[in-house]
This record gives structure tokens, C-alpha cells and sequence, in this order.
């Protein structure tokens, strides 16, 4: 419940930031009767995104070994690498992100309402089949009930969020969010990253190098309450095979030195000219 609640909390807040950006600038510029138009395009992307999660969740439990495991690791390495593709591309556009999709929707706004509809409908599907994704990946991980109320809380409270952003006095330091969110998501991703070698592991694709590298399960068993947690939100596995353990820690040391990289070339004062 914890994974697809932090997942569905972030992703729903970035699409009620974007949804209350939008609006905030069609009143700014009196263009209130636009606000349809970027309703409809919210509509249609959220039915797009409902639908895809649909059919991605049944396509997994519809499938028998060894076609199963191929999927759900297909699924849960597509969801890691767009997962850590989102976390750098907030690191940089948290601070930005509402100057440049003001100049957007002004931009649209001159046009058409038909371009407001795409406008939204683009950024806000983007969310959502990330979403879906994302929570694929964890109901192969957990329970899927689980998975369907921590979507539902998520949800309700990034949009009781946003709207406190727009409609009150209420401030919300959404950089600090976006980091402290965006370090469980890396754990998130990493546990990702190691249950799709598992998958590959166990139909063969895959060398274990170790079968069982150590075995916890006598400290925290995989079926106990707390080892299906840890399970759903890091990957955690009470006996790992050598080459998931790698994965494990190759991915942390990929992603954080990227991130150190990244942000000491953001930090980097700019060459003055002679």
C-alpha cells in the first residue's frame, strides 16, 4: 500500500500543479472560458491512463510461466528506468516548472481551445501512464488491493494538495517534497531493478552466480507483514541471489553518482569571457 501511495501522492501532485498552473494563468489573462477545454483534456487523459493500467495489469495476471515472468520483469525494468528518468527531470524543472508552463499556456491560449485541450491532455497523461506503469510494477510486487487503496489515498491527497497550493495561504517548499520524495522513489526503483533480475533469474534467462547469497528469513520472513512491506516498497528479499544483490547496489551507484554529476554541473558557475 505504502509504494503505489507515495507513487499515485507524487504523480498526482505534479498533475494538480500542472492543472492549477494552467488555470491560475487563464485568470491572470481572462480567459476563464478556456477552463473547458483544459478540463476536457484532463478527462480524456485520465480515461487514457485508467485504461492503460487496466490493460497492463490484466495482460500480467493473464499470463502463464514462463511468459508471466517475462513480463512482470519487462514491466518492472520499464518502470524502474522511467522512474529514474523522472526523478533527474524533476531535480532540474521543480524550480522552474511553473514560469515555463505559464509561457505555454499563453502560448495556447492565442491559438485555440483545442490547443489548451492538447496542452493539458499531453501533460497530464504523462502522468498518468507513468502512474500506470509504476503501479503495475507494484501489484506484481504486493497485494493488488493494497495497491488499489494506496492509489486512491495517494490521489486524494495530492489533489487536496494542489488545491491548498491555489486556493489558500498555504505553501508548500515543493522542491524539499520533490527531493525527499525523490529519495524513496530511488529505493523504490533499486527494489525494481532487483525483482526484475529475480524474474529473469528464475526462468533461466539469467545466472544466479550465488543461489543464496544469505538467508534473513529467521530475522524477517518474506510472508510476515513487515517482510511483504519491505518487499512491495525496497524489493527486499531475505535471500537474494548474488546477482540480484549486484543490480541492487550497481543501480545506487549509477543513479547517485548521476545525480552528484548533475548537480554539481547545475551548481557550476558559467565561464566568463576574456
Amino acid at each position: 500500500m505504502l509504494p503505489s501511495l507515495l507513487l499515485s501522492m507524487r504523480e498526482g501532485l505534479e498533475a494538480a500543479l500542472i492543472v492549477g498552473i494552467v488555470l491560475g494563468a487563464l485568470r491572470q489573462m481572462r480567459r476563464e472560458e478556456l477552463a473547458a477545454s483544459l478540463w476536457w483534456g484532463v478527462a480524456a487523459a485520465s480515461l487514457l491512463s485508467l485504461g492503460s493500467a487496466g490493460l497492463l495489469t490484466w495482460l500480467g495476471l493473464s499470463l502463464e510461466a514462463p511468459y508471466e515472468q517475462i513480463f512482470e520483469g519487462t514491466t518492472m525494468f520499464l518502470a524502474a528506468g522511467i522512474l529514474s528518468w523522472m526523478i533527474f527531470w524533476m531535480s532540474r524543472q521543480s524550480r522552474t516548472m511553473k514560469g515555463d508552463l505559464e509561457t505555454e499556456v499563453r502560448k495556447a491560449a492565442g491559438q485555440s481551445g483545442r490547443a489548451l485541450f492538447f496542452l493539458a491532455f499531453i501533460a497530464v497523461v504523462r502522468e498518468g501512464i507513468e502512474l500506470a506503469l509504476f503501479l503495475t510494477a507494484s501489484a506484481f510486487a504486493s497485494d493488488s488491493m493494497q495497491t488499489l487503496f494506496g492509489t486512491l489515498f495517494g490521489l486524494l491527497i495530492a489533489i487536496l494538495l494542489g488545491w491548498s497550493l491555489f486556493a489558500s495561504t498555504y505553501k508548500l517548499d515543493l522542491v524539499r517534497f520533490f527531493q525527499v520524495t525523490g529519495v524513496l522513489l530511488i529505493l523504490f526503483a533499486a527494489g525494481l531493478v532487483a525483482r526484475g533480475f529475480h524474474e529473469f533469474i528464475e526462468i533461466g534467462w539469467l545466472p544466479a552466480l550465488v543461489e543464496h547469497v544469505w538467508d534473513f528469513n529467521f530475522v524477517i520472513g518474506e510472508s510476515s507483514t513487515l517482510g511483504e512491506t519491505l518487499k512491495a516498497l525496497f524489493g527486499y528479499n531475505p535471500s537474494p541471489a548474488l546477482l540480484e544483490v549486484c543490480a541492487y547496489l550497481a543501480y545506487f551507484a549509477v543513479i547517485l553518482f548521476s545525480l552528484w554529476t548533475s548537480h554539481r554541473q547545475a551548481g557550476a558557475p558559467e565561464p566568463q569571457a576574456r
